[in-house]
């Protein structure tokens, strides 16, 4: 999980939260532990709008569809916007949709959460060349028996192995979003406004966000090179960091694009 920590200069952190730092620890997942997928059920699993482009490519599906399927809206820690969740299956154990006999079978493109556990992620409102500086802390979960484990790690090491440092990259990106409409930039609209609509359209719905844009041209209303607007037409982490920036120009007057001048085409 990711979440966003205030440090002030004495660095100081929630109660029993100590940060690793560069000091390693044990942790090793593998079908031997006799805890093996015990995590992937009875969860709360938060999505990231990087997480949902990787699984419904991974599925075959669009956007549109996995949320349908795949997705609970819910109001949770941000009061002016909706939280996205997996849905979990409707059985006994709620187990996580894409758990199979052998273990995950989205693996290569699993959420963040899961290429992060056992550790959790914050974010503080300082920066260090540009990017906002984080930090790690440890969780214990009873059932986990891969803290048993004799594999030993540094932060630098399990981030590396687990591939999350784009899925970071990402995540960041949307924490400014976050942060954003946790200020209310609806208008007096309300919850479910058309304003808070677009913008869930533009976070989530990457699928019918492009089909906004090539209706409204919205490209042409912005100075991109030719080569900018190409790459935005065609990959989808592309449009989702340039609807990140529409958004904040349209909802916050940010100078994130620059709008097209007289005479330009």
């Amino acid at each position: 999980m990711n979440n966003s920590l205030k440090k002030n200069n004495s660095q100081e952190f929630p109660e029993g939260m100590v940060p690793l730092g560069t000091s390693v620890f044990q942790f090793n997942c593998h079908p031997g532990v006799s805890c093996f997928t015990h995590c992937c059920r009875k969860l709360e699993l938060f999505l990231y709008p990087y997480d949902i482009i990787r699984l419904k490519k991974r599925l075959g599906i669009d956007s549109e569809s996995f949320l349908t399927s795949h997705v609970l809206v819910s109001q949770a820690v941000n009061p002016n916007f909706p939280t996205v969740q997996l849905k979990m299956l409707d059985n006994e154990e709620k187990t996580c949709p894409f758990l199979g006999r052998s273990g995950c079978t989205v693996y290569e493109d699993r959420p963040s959460a899961c290429r992060t556990y056992p550790l959790e992620r914050a974010v503080a409102r300082t920066f260090t060349r540009g990017r906002p500086d984080e930090y790690y802390f440890m969780t214990h979960h009873l059932y986990c028996k891969g803290h048993a484990e004799t594999r030993v790690w540094t932060v630098k090491q399990w981030l590396k192995d687990q591939q999350i440092q784009y899925f970071n990259l990402m995540n960041d990106l949307w924490a400014e979003m976050d942060t954003l409409f946790a200020g209310n930039p609806w208008q007096g609209e309300g919850d479910a406004g058309p304003r808070q609509q677009m913008a869930f359209m533009v976070c989530y719905n990457l699928d019918r966000f492009r089909q906004y844009v090539n209706e409204h041209n919205l490209l042409q209303e912005f100075d991109l090179d030719k080569a900018s607007r190409r790459h935005i037409e065609q990959d989808d982490e592309a449009l989702l960091r340039f609807g990140f920036d529409w958004l904040k120009f349209t909802l916050a007057g940010i100078s994130t694009l620059k709008v097209k001048g007289p005479g330009q085409q």
